[in-house]
């Protein structure tokens, strides 16, 4: 062929190749050329997207070749600073996006996220809010098989750090926030149902996420001027955009996830020191624990009484802002299922409870200075915040829990006061600082309790340390001890009604809820009854009881009488009555003239409300008619005078003037009908002397009877002094005069029989108990000061001018007994 044939057919060839290079190059190549205008202003080629998209739906194998070439114009138009194209390219990704659902669409969605995230990565906020808007659209989207090897880490950082803008101009800034925030929204849908994305509840994100939220919802200044530059807009706040997101995070989180999802909440509240004051942390863990499931509250208590530890050394008041949200969240969570951690919420706080007590203490005691006199002070009120807040807390969550539960919370709180018989029973300062707070708080917890039966409500366990500390030398721990009393006994809600000391004109009028006597109590009282009543009528005789230790008294004797009286135990309170009235008319004790007119003031209110409630014409004549002689000759005796403050008290009490007091054979006869057992009503009554008394400091009405051994140190072993008894003329002429001692001695013994036969067996048991125990308290007393321990021959120790000396005795000189020696 000849050579410039050759060359024309080349040159032939060449120009058909040239001609034909547009037509040769990709069909999804060229479809997408086709989407950009020339202008990006004018937008996306809406018709070309149509073939676009038909041609993706049709041959779904070349998605991931035109997401690829999607990938590689977005970058070039980024870097070339193109950001019109930028939005187009967007706009296709996200129809493309929301078009296709086939299981090709995987390789699409990872070159989707990769230019997501070179918009992130952006500095331009345009960028940053185009990418957030697609990464939202993708999460909406439900996938048909899960992702088993897609990462949403990059992410969770770049939308956090986008949380955290603090970019120049504050509308900006919000809007960087806002888009921070709903990406975070949506990584939480698209990985929480996700069991493959389980990985996001790891620490590491969750430390991210949770800060991020918390942030936003504490900023509240830029937020509320943000909100009201685009409310016209319909713009979103940052702040309630994420409470929504920070809800919905908590909505979903599992039982083993509950701990890493509170944890960071913990952190963030210190690193910004938000404790104090606590006006973020309490809404905060109040949109907790309404977000979360019932049944994980008691994760969250968990981690706030954790956290209470970690900081017990910290100031006051950081303390006091933990428990006020402990306060927020045990209050939610009684309500629902609060778990096992009843005791263990009751256990940390009183421990903390001890612990602010003992820093109050030991600063007090630390005071060196006048300078240093302020800043103690101000420790001391601060700690009281602590203290005062860890009670409320105690009885709230107590009062909202079933009574069950409530009944063991009272005996954990009562087992840790400290009462007589105990290694605290000194009555210090900080144990009578621990005992009105433990009692502050069980006065919470036992209010509004509603026990079936009083052995429910006061069961020996809790009653018996409950009576000890009523013996206590302490006014306002004997108050609280009533108040705890008056909850546990009152179950119609009577006291309201009784409230202050006084002549009631007529009961009738208060509407006094009342039923029948169960059995069950019937029983409790025959068992208790008798230290219930102990209780009340040594507490009578205290003489630092003020008006509202009267008033507390009269309270408990008419809720008994409402609420576990039948009558037998009408016939025991009338008893207690007149023993009462009878030890302040003798006053063996010496008590002031307030309290004897206080204590007969206190018989004539109840006697008037008993007999009222008795409905008896003749016990409410014999009562009105004392009360009519107390009004016109001695008004000191009543309530409504004696606790006056300008109230004149006379010298002393006339026993002889009987119709000023009640007579127990006016009561007797008064009571003569079927049903009341009158001559059990003729038998003193005699309180039972326990190991309280002797436990206690109190001087107890046994040590009137006292036996006095006086062993002189000088004179010989056997030489016991015994002290004489003055010799005057009245002890000769009672000597002289026999006459009338074997009456007397008939009358005694008439009485005992009569004692024996007709009282009640407890108090025949008490009283013979009461004998037992004072006859085993004087031996030991004889046995201590006349046994002396043998001779030995390492020596013995003698006192000589205060000065001890070892006499050493030789075995051949000691004196051993005749059984001894063989």
């Amino acid at each position: 062929m000849p050579q410039f044939l050759q060359t024309n057919q080349l040159q032939s060839h060449l120009s058909l190749l040239c001609g034909c290079c547009g037509p040769l190059r990709p069909r999804y190549k060229r479809l997408v050329d086709n989407i950009f205008p020339e202008d990006p202003k004018d937008g996306l080629v809406k018709s070309d997207m149509e073939k676009l998209t038909f041609y993706a739906v049709s041959a779904p194998e070349k998605l991931d070749r035109i997401g690829a070439y999607l990938a590689e114009r977005l970058s070039r138009d980024v870097v070339r600073h193109r950001y019109g194209y930028v939005v187009i390219a967007m706009e296709a990704l996200d129809q493309l996006l929301m078009a296709c659902h086939s299981q090709s669409i995987k390789p699409f969605v990872e070159s989707f996220l990769h230019m997501v995230a070179k918009l992130l990565e952006s500095r331009e906020p345009d960028l940053q809010v185009l990418g957030t808007n697609s990464f939202v659209k993708f999460a909406n989207i439900e996938e048909d098989t899960p992702s088993y090897h897609r990462r949403y880490d990059f992410f969770v950082s770049q939308f956090s750090a986008m949380c955290h803008s603090t970019h120049e101009d504050s509308e900006t800034r919000s809007r960087i926030r806002v888009a921070g925030i709903k990406g975070l929204q949506g990584v939480v849908r698209k990985t929480v149902n996700d069991e493959l994305q389980a990985i996001i509840w790891e620490p590491q994100h969750m430390d991210k996420l949770i800060p991020s939220m918390l942030f936003n919802m504490q900023d509240n200044e830029d937020s509320e001027r943000y909100s009201t530059h685009t409310h016209m807009a319909g713009e979103e706040n940052p702040a309630s955009l994420a409470e929504s997101c920070f809800r919905e995070l908590l909505g979903r989180a599992a039982y083993g996830n509950m701990n890493n999802a509170v944890h960071p909440v913990l952190v963030h509240l210190d690193n910004h020191r938000l404790w104090d004051p606590n006006d973020f942390a309490v809404p905060c863990f109040r949109i907790i624990m309404y977000s979360i499931q019932a049944q994980h509250s008691h994760h969250v208590i968990q981690q706030v009484l954790s956290h209470l530890d970690t900081h017990s050394k910290n100031t006051p008041r950081v303390r006091a802002g933990i428990v006020q949200v402990l306060l927020e969240t045990v209050a939610i969570a009684a309500k629902g299922s609060i778990g096992p951690t009843v005791l263990e919420v009751f256990n940390t706080l009183l421990k903390h409870l001890r612990m602010s007590v003992d820093f109050e203490l030991g600063d007090g005691s630390r005071r060196n200075s006048a300078s240093s006199l302020s800043s103690t002070r101000t420790k001391e009120s601060e700690e009281r915040i602590v203290q005062n807040a860890i009670i409320q807390t105690i009885g709230f969550f107590g009062g909202n829990l079933p009574d069950y539960q409530r009944a063991e919370v009272m005996m954990f709180i009562m087992g840790k006061v400290p009462v007589y018989g105990t290694p605290c029973h000194t009555l210090d300062t900080g144990t009578k600082r621990i005992q009105t707070m433990l009692l502050s708080s069980l006065i919470m917890v036992t209010s509004g309790f509603k026990c079936k039966t009083m052995c429910a409500g006061l069961p020996v366990a809790f009653l018996e340390p409950l009576c000890s500390i009523s013996l206590m030398e302490d006014s306002e721990l004997r108050q609280l001890v009533l108040e705890i009393l008056h909850n546990i006994i009152d179950r119609h809600d009577n006291r309201a009604k009784l409230r202050g000391i006084r002549i009631i004109p007529n009961v009738a009028a208060l509407k006094i809820k009342r039923e029948k006597i169960s059995k069950q109590d019937v029983v409790f009282m025959k068992k208790h009854g008798q230290q219930i009543y102990r209780h009340i009528y040594l507490g009578c005789k205290e003489e630092d009881n003020v008006q509202k230790n009267f008033e507390l008294l009269f309270t408990a004797l008419a809720l008994i009488t409402i609420e576990l009286a039948n009558e037998e135990v009408m016939i025991d309170l009338m008893r207690l009555s007149i023993a009462l009235q009878d030890m302040a008319l003798a006053n063996e004790e010496n008590m002031p003239m307030f309290i004897r007119c206080g204590i007969m003031a206190l018989v004539a209110a109840y006697l008037n409300f008993l007999s009222q409630m008795i409905a008896n014409p003749p016990f409410c004549q014999h009562v009105s008619k004392v009360i009519e002689m107390r009004n016109l000759d001695a008004p000191y005796l009543l309530p409504e005078h004696v606790f006056r403050e300008k109230c004149v008290l006379p010298d002393s009490l006339d026993r002889d003037d009987v119709g000023l007091y009640f007579q127990t054979a006016d009561l007797a006869e008064a009571l003569s009908v079927p049903g009341y057992n009158v001559e059990r009503l003729a038998i003193p009554y005699i309180p039972q002397v326990t190991d309280e008394d002797r436990l206690s400091r109190r001087k107890s009405f046994v040590d009137t009877i006292s036996l006095q051994v006086d062993i002189l140190s000088n004179s010989l072993p056997d030489q016991v002094h015994w002290l004489a008894e003055e010799i005057t003329f009245e002890t000769l002429k009672k000597a002289i005069d026999t006459t009338g001692l074997e009456e007397q001695e008939r009358e005694r013994r008439r009485q005992v029989m009569e004692k024996f036969q007709k009282a009640p067996f407890e108090e025949i048991a008490a009283h013979c108990e009461s004998k037992a125990n004072m006859l085993h308290d004087r031996l030991a007393q004889i046995f201590e000061l006349t046994i002396r321990p043998p001779p030995s021959p390492s020596g013995t120790v003698t006192v000589t001018s205060g000065h001890a000396q070892y006499q050493s005795v030789p075995v051949y000189e000691m004196k051993f007994p005749d059984l001894c020696v063989y």
